[in-house]
């Protein structure tokens, strides 16, 4: 494990206020969003930060995300992000839900699916990691084996490095996390099933798609293709289906891909298209739409931040709540002076109850892309017609930011 430099590179003026956490060693796994994130914000403060991040180098592209509303605005903000994100935000238009001919049925305004400002994820964990590097002890290819706590500390060994100890650990290391393993036990029911799967990957731009999106469904399920960077020759195709939970390999890509082709082999549009991309790619995404609910977010010296803690496949903001979310964890740990008993504690009552209704946002992801049956189908074409229109577009937007607003952040500088 290499150290890198401990330059001091603030975004404030030097002060007290920037060493409040100088003695505090933190251990974050995971370097996606989450965990750089809590890295900038505790650099800031002074504290020794080392991520360690199982992939042998930071992940490029991936989906975009977004952000929405008051609080998600206030977090990229006072990170100091915010003109870095607009200035690499994907312009993404209008997407349109389509019949099987490629006729428009609704045209969704941008920002029902980007929101006030979209980014793809792999740009802006991009955007934490440059502004943290210098200052933050980056470990790639590695990841935490063991947890061993005592009253001092926690010792912790790892798959290729040498044991090391930290004062606190976070885990940030996504849905799937190992991290809340560890600590929390193996426990099936911290990962609830919502009924659907999702799969992405990249292929070539037959339609000539240009930052827009078309969208098809029949019951139980849908394919979308979409351009969100304007590259004449790149598009991305979504797959989504209704599902009693599967029992696959996670690794297994090829089973992945048999799967995918047998749910989809009698859809029309333009999915044979796409299940002939499918074939032919190697970097396919697939996972279930789930959700991860935990009695609480913290045990001893190991805290949950984002996916780890609360997340949602998709339609849960996930990205936002975990900026938000790093930014609070960050602030109260610097205003008890890293006592993680009392840190933590505050953390779970400031976000507990606005990650819960970011995540309820998260159960209409799968009925909506893939409604259940041709009526549901028809039901939410009209409503979405309705709620898309020039008079009710304002109050359209108020429902989309409701969950996303539903904190107010203490301005913990």
């Amino acid at each position: 494990m290499t150290k890198q430099s401990d330059t001091t590179h603030s975004d404030t003026t030097q002060s007290d206020t920037t060493q409040r956490l100088a003695h505090l060693s933190v251990l974050i796994s995971g370097a996606s969003v989450a965990g750089p994130a809590l890295a900038l914000q505790l650099s800031k403060y002074g504290a020794n930060v080392t991520v360690v991040e199982k992939a042998p180098a930071l992940r490029k592209g991936g989906f975009a995300v977004d952000f929405r509303g008051r609080a998600h605005r206030t977090a990229l903000q006072r990170l100091g992000i915010r003109d870095e994100v607009h200035a690499r935000q994907t312009h993404m238009g209008r997407q349109s839900v389509v019949d099987a001919d490629g006729s428009a049925r609704v045209d969704l305004p941008a920002a029902f699916m980007s929101g006030d400002v979209e980014i793809f994820r792999g740009d802006l964990s991009e955007i934490l990691y440059e502004r943290t590097k210098d200052r933050v002890e980056y470990v790639f290819g590695d990841s935490i084996a063991t947890l061993t706590e005592d009253a001092d500390g926690v010792d912790v060994t790892f798959g290729r490095g040498a044991p090391r100890r930290f004062d606190l650990v976070v885990g940030a290391d996504g849905l799937h996390s190992h991290t809340r393993r560890l600590t929390f036990g193996d426990k099936g029911h911290h990962l609830r099933h919502l009924g659907y799967y999702v799969a992405g990957f990249d292929l070539p731009n037959h339609l000539g798609l240009d930052r827009t999106a078309r969208l098809y469904s029949e019951p139980g399920r849908m394919a979308a293709l979409s351009n969100y960077d304007g590259d004449p020759e790149r598009a991305g195709a979504m797959l989504v289906f209704a599902s009693e939970r599967l029992d696959y390999d996670r690794h297994d890509i090829a089973a992945q891909k048999k799967l995918l082709a047998e749910r989809f082999a009698d859809m029309g549009w333009e999915t044979p298209t796409i299940l002939a991309a499918l074939e032919a790619t190697d970097g396919l995404y697939f996972d279930a739409i789930a959700q991860v609910h935990v009695e609480r977010l913290s045990k001893g010296r190991v805290v949950l931040l984002g996916d780890a803690g609360y997340g949602a496949t998709m339609g849960g903001m996930g990205t936002g709540s975990a900026i938000v979310c790093a930014y609070v964890l960050a602030g109260e740990l610097a205003l008890v002076g890293g006592d993680h008993r009392v840190a933590f504690a505050a953390y779970e009552a400031e976000v507990g109850d606005f990650a819960k209704g970011c995540q309820k946002t998260a159960e209409n992801a799968g009925p909506f892309l893939a409604p259940p049956t041709e009526k549901h189908v028809r039901r939410r074409d009209r409503a979405y017609r309705m709620l898309s229109s020039r008079l009710l577009a304002g109050v359209f937007k108020r429902l989309t930011e409701k969950a996303a607003s539903a904190i107010t952040l203490k301005d913990y500088s």
